[in-house]
């Protein structure tokens, strides 16, 4: 492993906020779990070969441990008007993709995860599915339901922007 813990934080830990908080839908919680997850790293660097692909897996499974530990319990998230540091400078970028994070906010929490994982991380079907210990035919149709409630929530005739549009961060 190259370079330093310290280099990594400085270098990395906004798009893995940006990343935390599309997972999440709350600040305060993806901060939190993004600090726990640096801890472990900093106890285990040495270790790590690609830092950043453990600290998205890192995320995802602490997200997703919280979703099935209040899989009885739902409950609405709430998304700050902070989310822009993860998005490009550009206002028009920035409106476009603010409308999109708030329609995530209203998905369920699998459908967030999938969505997040295949179109802003561009991860695979089979990436997702082992993540998110589920089947590739569960990733499939996740998908499917999240982008057709997006184009409704966002307004848009057909997933083209959905799924194209925002995938780099």
């Amino acid at each position: 492993m190259e370079g330093s813990f310290e280099e990594f934080v400085s270098t990395g830990s906004d798009r893995l906020l940006g990343f935390a908080l599309l997972l999440t839908g709350d600040r305060g919680h993806a901060e939190d779990l993004l600090q726990d997850v640096l801890e472990r790293m900093y106890v285990r660097w040495r270790r790590i070969e690609d830092p950043h692909a453990y600290a998205r897996t890192a995320l995802t499974r602490k997200v997703t441990d919280r979703w099935r530990a209040r899989a009885r319990r739902p409950r609405e998230v709430g998304f700050e008007d902070h989310h822009d540091r993860a998005v490009p400078d550009g206002t028009a970028e920035r409106a476009e993709r603010s409308r999109v994070v708030e329609a995530l906010r209203r998905l369920p929490p699998r459908q967030r995860a999938v969505i997040v994982l295949r179109y802003f991380e561009d991860w695979s079907e089979e990436q997702i599915a082992d993540q998110l210990d589920v089947t590739r035919g569960t990733v499939k149709s996740q998908a499917s339901k999240g982008l057709a409630s997006l184009r409704a929530l966002v307004g848009e005739p057909s997933g083209e922007g959905v799924g194209a549009r925002w995938t780099n961060g």
